[in-house]
Formats: C-alpha cells, sequence, structure tokens
C-alpha cells in the first residue's frame, strides 16, 4: 500500500510462569513473520533466555536494544524494562511477578503514546498479581483505556466468523443489570460501527445487540429490562443515528440457530454471554481487539495457562493471529483516514505513517 511501510509492533511479556513468552518465541520462529513487522519485545532479555533454554530453542535468536530506534527488522528486539534477575516457575502463580507484568505494560504504553511503535501485542497477565502492586486493575483494557486518557472502549472478539463486542467487561454478575444504560448501549454500540467501519473496512455494518435477560425477558415475565430499556434504545439508535442495529435477541437461540452469521458485529450485555459463545465456536483462533483507543492493542484470546506452561504444547496459532491482525487494522485506519480526508490534504496524510516519528524507514 503506498505510503504504509512496515510497522514496528510492541510486544508486553505478559506472566513470565505463563505462556506467553512460549507462544512469542513459536511465533517469530516464523521468518515470514520479519516480512510484515518488526517486533520489540517488552520485558527481560534473561527471562527470554530462561524460556528459550527450557523449550529447547536455543537456535532462536534475539536482539537486546536500549531504545525502539536500535530495532533490527529481521530478529526478534528486546527491550528490557528491569535488569534484575527473576525466579521463574513455569505453571506456578507467583504474585511477585505482577510488578514485572506491570513494568512491561508501561514500557509499551508510554512507546506507544511517544509514536515510538506503532501497535501494541500483549501476551496474557494474572489480573490478581498486577492488582497486588497497583490496586484497581481489572484488566489490560481498561489499562490502556486509562493509559490513553480514553473515557471509554470497546472489548472485542474477533475471529473470522465473529466479532463479539460487549457493554460491560469484568464486572460481577450481580452488578450488571445496574450498569446497563441506554447512554452505555449507545456509547458502545457508536464505538463497534466506527470500529467495523475504520478497523475491518466495512462499509454498512449490521450489529445485533443481546438481551440483558433470558429470552429477552418472555414481555416482562423474566425481567423487564429489554422491553423498557435495550429494545427502544436499539430503535432510537438505528433510526435517529443511521446505524444498522438490530435486537434484543435472545442469546441462545441466537447462537444456537446460527443468526450470529448474518451480522457483522453483535453486542453482548456482560463477560460471558459475549466470550462463552465466541470461544466454543473459535477457542484458539480469535483475538482480542481493543476498539476506540487511539492506539492498536490486540491480544491472543486465551489466558497464562498455567497448566500447561513449560510442556512444549502451547498452541501460538491466536498470538501469531493477533500479530497479523494489529498489522491488518494498522493499514485499515491509514486507507480509510486517508479515504475520508479533504482532498486538499491527503498528499500530507500518507506521509504522517513515518514523519509523525521523524523516523525515515
Amino acid at each position: 500500500m503506498e505510503g504504509f511501510n512496515k510497522p514496528i509492533i510492541g510486544i508486553s511479556t505478559g506472566d513470565l510462569n505463563g505462556i506467553g513468552l512460549e507462544v512469542v518465541i513459536k511465533t517469530f520462529e516464523e521468518e515470514r513473520m520479519f516480512n510484515i513487522c518488526t517486533p520489540i519485545l517488552y520485558g527481560s532479555s534473561r527471562a527470554l533466555s530462561y524460556h528459550r533454554n527450557v523449550y529447547q530453542k536455543e537456535e532462536f535468536k534475539f536482539n537486546i536494544i536500549n531504545r525502539t530506534d536500535r530495532a533490527k527488522e529481521s530478529v526478534l528486539n528486546v527491550l528490557n524494562c528491569w535488569e534484575e534477575s527473576v525466579n521463574i516457575s513455569l505453571g506456578i502463580p507467583d504474585e511477585k511477578h505482577g510488578i514485572y507484568a506491570l513494568k512491561a505494560l508501561d514500557g509499551v504504553a508510554g512507546d506507544i503514546v511517544k509514536g515510538n511503535i506503532d501497535a501494541i501485542i500483549t501476551a496474557p497477565v494474572n489480573k490478581k498479581h498486577i492488582n497486588v502492586v497497583a490496586p484497581g486493575f481489572t484488566g489490560q483494557t481498561e489499562f490502556f483505556q486509562e493509559k490513553f486518557g480514553c473515557k471509554d472502549s470497546l472489548m472485542m472478539l474477533v475471529s473470522d466468523t465473529m466479532r463479539m463486542g460487549l457493554v460491560t467487561n469484568h464486572v460481577p454478575i450481580r452488578e450488571v443489570s445496574d450498569k446497563i444504560t441506554p447512554e452505555q448501549i449507545s456509547l458502545k454500540v457508536r464505538l463497534m460501527n466506527e470500529s467495523l467501519k475504520r478497523d475491518f473496512m466495512i462499509d454498512r455494518p449490521k450489529i445485533a445487540v443481546l438481551a440483558l435477560n433470558p429470552h429477552a425477558g418472555d414481555e416482562g415475565i423474566i425481567g423487564s429490562e429489554d422491553d423498557d430499556l435495550v429494545r427502544p434504545t436499539v430503535k432510537r439508535i438505528s433510526k435517529e443515528e443511521n446505524i444498522l442495529v438490530f435486537g434484543p435477541y435472545a442469546a441462545d437461540g441466537f447462537f444456537g440457530s446460527g443468526t450470529y452469521r448474518q451480522f457483522d458485529g453483535i453486542l453482548a450485555m456482560y463477560h460471558d454471554q459475549g466470550l462463552v459463545p465466541f470461544k466454543a465456536l473459535s477457542f484458539g483462533q480469535g483475538v482480542n481487539f481493543t476498539a476506540g483507543l487511539p492506539h492498536v492493542r490486540t491480544s491472543p484470546d486465551h489466558g497464562t495457562a498455567y497448566d500447561i506452561a513449560g510442556k512444549l504444547i502451547a498452541d501460538h496459532e491466536s498470538f501469531r493471529t493477533a500479530v497479523f491482525m494489529a498489522v491488518d487494522v494498522l493499514k485499515n485506519r491509514f486507507k480509510y483516514d486517508d479515504m475520508h480526508a479533504n482532498p486538499l490534504e491527503r498528499t500530507s496524510h500518507k506521509k504522517v505513517y513515518d514523519d509523525r516519528r521523524g523516523r525515515n524507514r
């Protein structure tokens, strides 16, 4: 694509006792990955060496740097976020590791804000361990939303067959209904609609909204929220904002009948309502994507997987797909923004990808 060069991708290490570094190594063993991006791992070269030895990947080479502009294009670069040695016991949760996962997140977030990297891919973390050193931490999605100064964002799980967004993210079930408001539904629909157009290049996306209650409330027998709140909100957005949004749909029948295949995006009311069907249909092939942020962030659709860490059996397909998706979304945003730019500004827009950092690649 004219004006779009190979991006620099920042990767946060994640939990050192999980499978994060295993899937990173397996992904960048494939030389073709360096044809699409220049990767920088934020973490520790010592920790990476430890994992390389455990996984018997001594031939896997990496390049240690202290600044992003020292990154080489045909190798995994490692930017040390700490210097001390860390005791690693694969498969065993260790709350002391929360500080290192957080240092990696801080490093990658800081560099993308400065314009030193182009997109972020996050390896899985243990939220509880980070919460020990950063009280209030509820997830990486919320972390980046705060770091980038965004009022809101949209957590989306994306595969070849489904794009699933959430009205509420990491919220206890007992608190979900209080957080389902017309304002919140409207906001998430707008974020999804804009993301589907700009990030996935879908011109007129169709969005389905799932009901809060079983059977969409059964005409008020199992709760009135869907009739009194969700349905009127969906109708208003459709009419007033010219967005192709429909619902509410009872979740069980929606997925059981295959109706989900008719839509470009699906908005679930709460975490498990969306992620259970998504992972049942796409686990290991999906990507977690944070829509609504000024910077591109993706991650694999799995967690730390302590139960298989160190056993050489972790599947890296989701992480690899997260890399491809980050690059694709960058390209789509570049293309979309150029298409919608003022014709007089289009020439200068084609230079922004490189010039915003004063870098000539």
